[in-house]
């Protein structure tokens, strides 16, 4: 019953970021950043959106370019900082899960068959272990207010009617508020049947970063299969398969929304990358890299002291040296 609910709450989590992707519950009319039509909007969504303003004029006010990405990323980092509590503390209840992958798979051998005696045997090792498996959860279900509404002020910048991310590139990105909502995924048919490489090639890059990141911080917030790469129950591998489609899922999602907001995700998930390495490792990312698991025991053994060396004859202590007496 326990992992069951720890499924359906990770099922919740991911519907509800693919409906934050498709950009569902966001105003697509005309936007007035001084008349809030809601309470969500004018503590959270306007102020952010503000917020982001002002840091693409005080960026573009010292003359670096590409300010308002700049912005964007200035902006996820300072979120990231507040929220890193909540994230350490869900980094070490994933830590704290890893180690008690091998109890779990002995349980699993054990007691496979009976699965109320497993569930018993699970939650009597937890209590043990003094583990919480909810509670990673909980923290990821308090940042997820922040982000929606740092992504909804993204969405809100886009608009035509507030012009502000209107042209804004960053680096090799034309227009940070393109694709808008209406145009969707049509402009990749166009630009193929355009021959537009660069166009294609500046809007798929970004939705690409933010695959293949997402895609490593779920890697290595799994743990390391073991020797025979045995994965674990039925129920396990099926989670692990949908973990490894949903990023897929999202990036087509992006494919279709402002670069700006697919900027603002790759960010965030390369920071998280960091974070999730220096709290638990690789993690499974070992699997798909080998080499990182040899880097990280040469690593490991440059820091260790070397044992003393022994001989197989003892050594002798020294004689006293005797000294001759002058001869009167």
């Amino acid at each position: 019953m326990n992992k069951k609910l720890r499924t359906l709450l990770l099922v919740a989590v991911l519907l509800l970021v693919a409906l934050s992707l498709s950009g569902c519950g966001v105003p697509r009319g005309e936007i007035d950043l001084n008349a809030p039509p809601g309470w969500w909007e004018a503590l959270v969504v306007y102020p952010l959106a503000k917020l982001l303003m002002f840091l693409n004029r005080t960026i573009s006010g010292v003359g670096i370019p590409y300010s308002y990405g700049w912005a964007i990323i200035v902006l996820t980092i300072a979120l990231k900082i507040v929220t890193l509590p909540l994230t350490l503390k869900q980094l070490q209840s994933t830590k704290a899960q890893q180690a008690l992958q091998p109890k779990l798979k002995e349980l699993q051998n054990k007691y496979g068959k009976d699965k109320q005696k497993l569930s018993e045997e699970q939650m009597k090792l937890y209590k043990e272990a003094g583990f919480n498996p909810l509670g990673g959860c909980l923290p990821l279900l308090i940042q997820l207010p922040v982000l929606w509404g740092l992504y909804q002020s993204l969405y809100v910048l886009a608009n035509p009617s507030v012009q502000e991310l209107q042209g804004a590139g960053f680096f090799w990105i034309p227009d940070l508020s393109y694709p808008s909502l209406e145009v969707g995924t049509k402009w990749i048919s166009e630009s193929f049947q355009a021959q537009d490489w660069g166009k294609l090639f500046a809007y798929f890059s970004l939705p690409l970063i933010m695959i293949l990141s997402q895609l490593l911080l779920q890697k290595m917030a799994q743990p390391p299969k073991g020797p025979k790469g045995a994965g674990g129950d039925s129920q396990q591998q099926m989670m692990g398969q949908m973990m490894m489609f949903m990023p897929i899922m999202f990036g087509y999602i992006t494919l279709g929304l402002p670069s700006g907001l697919t900027l603002y995700w790759s960010i965030s998930n390369v920071l998280s990358v960091v974070q999730q390495y220096f709290v638990t490792g690789w993690g499974g990312l070992t699997d798909w890299l080998p080499m990182l698991k040899t880097r990280s025991s040469e690593m490991v053994g440059m820091t260790e002291a070397p044992p003393p060396t022994t001989t197989s004859k003892a050594i002798a202590p020294a004689k006293p040296v005797k000294r001759r007496r002058r001869k009167k």
